[in-house]
């Protein structure tokens, strides 16, 4: 566990500073080495408390990154020098020691071979033996640098809870004896997915949180942008990579203004899109070009591609009146064939609401298989809102309280429940729906 006192607010912010952007770095070097997760991520928590006690005395070393690796390959010769069955590891790191310590090496001219191990990294941090959630926390632990507490309060799990789902996670890569190495044809493409989706998880977790008083969790939705930045530059030829950083940052860039003065949730037609952030949209539009272009050139893409592009069809228009729906509505038409399932269905029936015509969102939306989605509010909220376009308002109303009712994130219960009351106060329903605009 990363100590308390490197948290931004202590006396130590640099060294919690150096520790969260190049801590992956570290841990995946120590794994190369040692072959062992586990051990690699106590070597590398060792190293960072000697650097606690040493650096406020000495001052910051010119190059963070070699000391703690030295001092981490110390603490490794101590620990296999006390391991009998383990002599031939001494030999070998005794050996790199003997190179490597009469001046360490620049890190930044082997910058190839540390990104191998940081990518290599995140492919066992995303081993298939895991689940989904034992991905992501462990995840943002070796690869984000995040401590428990901070990891746990992402999620809303206790510490002591999400510390056993790290152990756990752990112990299962041991004993499943998961490779420290990149897999390569078709199993590469499968494992690249996995950590994707698992990228896409945090940040969904951040941008609208699934429970909790919060509506957003901006650390965490920040923490899978980084992450998606970091696999962008370790994968720059795949396009669906490109287009995932795309997407999180086009996303990310709404945060600021997803919230009024008094923290209430303020939904993206309502947005003040002065506080979009410009520099994130720059980046996800430029990275979204890179995808394409690799595109045209016979790569394949998919849904982070096609959802990118959806993003970026808010992001250029100036005003939520510019927005082009019926682009955005065949977007998802292609998404849907693409990447099937209920959350597409239901996002498609939003885009033809709004570009047909809310009778046209409304048919969409009576070929989705609620039941597939559970207790989700998405089904109940979405038909609210396209009954509440079409003028019927008391359906509207019972739609959007049962959408309040399924959802256990009380930022998103006060905005349906707000709108409940307003279609109440509306009175009855008028007697004929409109119909769909005809194309």
């Amino acid at each position: 566990m990363v100590p308390a006192q490197t948290r931004p607010d202590g006396p130590n912010q640099v060294i919690y500073a150096v520790w969260r952007a190049e801590s992956a770095r570290l841990i995946g070097a120590l794994t190369r080495m040692t072959r062992d997760v586990s051990l690699a991520e106590d070597l590398a928590q060792d190293a960072l408390v000697a650097a606690l006690e040493q650096w406020p005395a000495t001052g910051v070393p010119d190059n963070p990154v070699a000391w703690l690796m030295t001092t981490a390959k110390r603490r490794a010769i101590d620990h296999f020098r006390r391991a009998d069955s383990l002599r031939r590891k001494v030999a070998e790191l005794e050996h790199a020691r003997g190179r490597e310590e009469g001046k360490m090496p620049d890190v930044e001219s082997q910058v190839d071979y540390i990104e191998d191990d940081v990518l290599r990294l995140i492919f066992l941090s995303c081993h298939p033996t895991l689940t989904p959630e034992s991905r992501a926390a462990l995840t943002l632990r070796l690869v984000g640098g995040l401590t428990t507490a901070e990891i746990a309060r992402g999620f809303l799990a206790t510490e002591s809870t999400m510390g056993q789902r790290i152990s756990r996670a752990k112990k299962t890569l041991s004993e499943a004896h998961a490779e420290f190495e990149l897999p390569v044809g078709p199993e590469r493409t499968k494992r690249l997915d996995d950590v994707m989706a698992v990228i896409y998880l945090i940040f969904n977790e951040g941008y609208t949180a699934s429970a909790g008083e919060e509506w957003m969790r901006p650390d965490l939705a920040n923490e899978a942008i980084r992450l998606a930045r970091i696999l962008a530059a370790l994968a720059p030829d795949e396009p669906e990579v490109l287009a995932l950083q795309a997407l999180l940052e086009i996303q990310g860039s709404r945060m600021a203004a997803r919230l009024d003065e008094d923290g209430a949730p303020v939904l993206l037609e309502a947005q003040d899109r002065n506080l979009w952030d410009q520099l994130l949209i720059r980046r996800g539009l430029a990275a979204l070009e890179k995808a394409a272009q690799l595109a045209a050139r016979g790569n394949p893409v998919g849904r982070y591609f096609l959802q990118a592009s959806i993003a970026a069809q808010h992001a250029r228009a100036v005003r939520a009146e510019a927005t082009d729906w019926r682009r955005i509505a065949g977007l998802y038409d292609v998404l849907a064939r693409a990447a099937p399932g209920p959350v597409v269905e239901v996002n498609r029936a939003v885009a033809h609401g709004r570009a047909y015509g809310p009778s046209a969102g409304l048919a969409v939306l009576d070929e989705v298989d609620a039941d597939s989605l559970g207790d989700s509010p998405l089904v109940p909220s979405v038909r609210g809102d396209l009954l509440e376009r079409a003028g019927l308002h008391a359906q509207a109303r019972d739609a959007f309280t049962e959408a309040a009712s399924r959802t256990a994130n009380a930022g998103e219960r006060t905005v349906l429940q707000r709108r409940a009351d307003r279609n109440r106060s509306r009175g009855s329903d008028s007697d004929e729906p409109p119909q769909p605009t005809r194309v």
